[in-house]
């Protein structure tokens, strides 16, 4: 097992994003929120854009602090669906700015570029290979493609994975019963389902939203008071 992939088992990753036109979409808003997950526990980041990786990673080497990056893009093309890290110049960008690894959208979705292509990019940069997939047949295709691990990230937003409220458990039990390593991602809204997860055999947790998301989360409770 690659040292990376070693040092994340059975720890917390803490995704670090907020969307355009959010008052959080700031780089140095993005840096203290990264720095207040550390400060909490995490043991690795996701972050978004090639401008937040650098100025994470460099708050890091400042700090004198050894933790892994899953870096990504989100930028939407014409003709397709898939908007995580969809191209090789995408993955170059995230490459160069410090991330340890790379994810992209390994769905089954119309895309621009291959799966296996994006694989062979990131490899090609020196750096690891997340697919983040919906669905087993597509994590079984991603390791086909060479892809060093899987996230369950796009369950919940494809159309052979339809929403649901909470986590996937049965994607993660059927990639456990396969032997397929995985994080899971996706509606890990609270530390019990956190620690469920990584009991259904997860390797490692993403939480975002919950953690660094105070309006979505906001929202959360602004829904459920009305409703009383």
């Amino acid at each position: 097992m690659h040292p990376i992939l070693a040092k994340l088992r059975s720890q917390l990753i803490v995704s670090v994003q907020a969307d355009e036109g959010s008052p959080l979409r700031e780089v140095s808003i993005i840096v203290a929120l990264s720095r207040a997950a550390l400060l909490g526990g995490a043991s690795a980041l996701r972050l978004r854009s090639g401008e937040d990786i650098r100025a994470v990673r460099a708050m890091l080497e400042a700090e004198g602090k050894n933790v892994p990056i899953i870096g990504l893009t989100k930028n939407n093309h014409p003709g397709t669906d898939v908007y995580i890290t969809a191209t090789p110049d995408e993955v170059r960008e995230v490459a160069e700015a410090g991330a340890d690894v790379v994810a992209f959208d390994g769905t089954d979705l119309p895309r621009p570029s291959t799966v296996a292509q994006l694989v062979e990019v990131t490899h090609a940069a020196g750096v690891l290979a997340m697919a983040d997939i919906s669905t087993l047949e597509e994590a079984r295709a991603a390791y086909a493609a060479g892809a060093d691990i899987v996230g369950t990230t796009m369950s919940g937003y494809t159309p052979h994975s339809p929403r649901q409220p909470g986590p996937d458990f049965a994607l993660m039990d059927a990639l456990h019963a396969e032997g397929l390593p995985f994080i899971a991602e996706g509606r890990l809204n609270t530390p019990e389902l956190a620690a469920e997860a990584l009991r259904r055999g997860a390797h490692a947790v993403v939480v975002g939203s919950a953690i660094t998301r105070p309006d979505h989360v906001t929202r959360w409770f602004a829904q459920a008071v009305r409703g009383v």
